[in-house]
């Protein structure tokens, strides 16, 4: 007979088991539910998973909406545990609380990873469901839970987007030639090979917005779009201190949504169907670009660049990954890579180049 220490133990790695087939469900919402968070739910009713869920695109379904859904018998939930990543919403927003529901089909036991930081939840969800009767588990892979819910949780917690940097070096550390080494082309400079800058392109569908500053623009004339990949275009935000950017480059053609980010107090006059946000560029630029994203509900931005711009939200100390490339090419002379100090989580080769991806301390 096994002993109650030894039946504990058992059901805690049992639910460790489906918390991480939460959590692997969970990341198909990723670029399509914010700025709801991808939430992971799993309903187990006599050790066999009967239905399963991830939040559907920003509007849709929730989490546990969806798996309870995907139970064809409905009579086996009030003999059912309900595995979910983030606490179930107790809250009337585009969709009815996830508590009611649960408690609707009087499903016993609810496993929770984390607990949803949202005031209009925080707690409310947990306390709903003790209060008719249900056995809640919270805690769960907690760390895991964690970082699969970074975006949301930094929206929640810091008041700001997750912040992504981005950029691509060449061996010798520099990330663009001088202007006088260019072309006449407005195009990239290209330091990485294609499959790297696919890469690019799913990464950037994974995310709300986009951020680049005046140079890179006037050099690059980038499109900032998810081209190359299958998804969402993120919601291009531009740093233009003094409105040099017209209409011939591709980030006011209005083909995406756009913000633009100035010092001009009667920029939004300029041109229609252009975001304006007028900023104090005398002042600490990243804590403002951040708070105006933060205001805009943007959960995440991907930074791009060029180097004053990714140097501004390292030195403010602004940033939580930075994912480098270093391509096989050398330049000998040209524009520095930032300078940036963090601790290495990943590192992998892309046929001839080398990716590292930093965590900020």
């Amino acid at each position: 007979m096994s002993t109650a220490f030894e039946q504990h133990t058992t059901v805690f790695e049992l639910d460790k088991q489906y918390m991480k087939r939460c959590i692997q469900i969970a990341k198909k919402g990723l670029g399509h539910t914010a700025p709801n968070p991808m939430v992971g739910s799993v309903i187990v009713q006599d050790g066999n998973i009967i239905g399963e869920g991830f939040t559907s695109p920003y509007g849709g379904a929730h989490a546990e909406v969806n798996a309870i859904n995907a139970v064809e018998d409905k009579s086996l939930l009030k003999k059912a545990t309900l595995y979910v990543t983030l606490e179930p919403c107790s809250h009337f927003g585009k969709t009815p609380p996830c508590a009611d529901l649960i408690v609707k089909h009087q499903i016993k036991t609810v496993v929770i990873g984390v607990l949803d930081p949202n005031p209009m939840v925080s707690g409310k969800g947990i306390e709903k469901l003790r209060a008719n009767g249900c056995e809640v588990r919270t805690g769960i892979l907690e760390t895991e839970c964690r970082a699969h819910h970074k975006r949301f949780l930094t929206f929640q917690e810091q008041k700001r987007p997750y912040i992504i940097l981005k950029w691509a070096e060449t061996v010798d550390g520099f990330i663009a030639p001088l202007p006088d080494q260019r072309n006449q082309n407005l195009e990239p400079y290209w330091i990485t090979n294609a499959y790297s800058r696919q890469l690019v392109h799913k990464w950037r569908s994974e995310e709300q917005a986009i951020l680049v500053g005046t140079t890179t623009v006037l050099a690059d004339n980038p499109k900032l779009d998810v081209r190359d990949w299958t998804g969402k275009h993120p919601f291009r935000v531009i740093l233009d201190k003094s409105l040099k950017i017209d209409m011939n480059y591709h980030v006011l053609d209005k083909s995406i949504n756009t913000l633009i980010l100035t010092e001009i107090q009667d920029a939004h006059q300029d041109i229609k169907g252009i975001n304006y946000e007028v900023l104090d560029f005398s002042k600490p630029l990243a804590v403002q670009i951040m708070n105006t994203l933060w205001e805009y509900n943007f959960t995440s931005v991907f930074i791009e660049g060029g180097r004053q711009t990714l140097q501004t939200f390292i030195n403010e100390g602004l940033w939580d990954e930075a994912r480098i490339f270093k391509g096989p090419i050398t330049f000998k002379n040209g524009i520095k890579a930032p300078e940036i100090m963090g601790t290495p989580i990943h590192s992998r080769m892309i046929q001839n180049d080398q990716l590292t991806i930093l965590q900020h301390d």
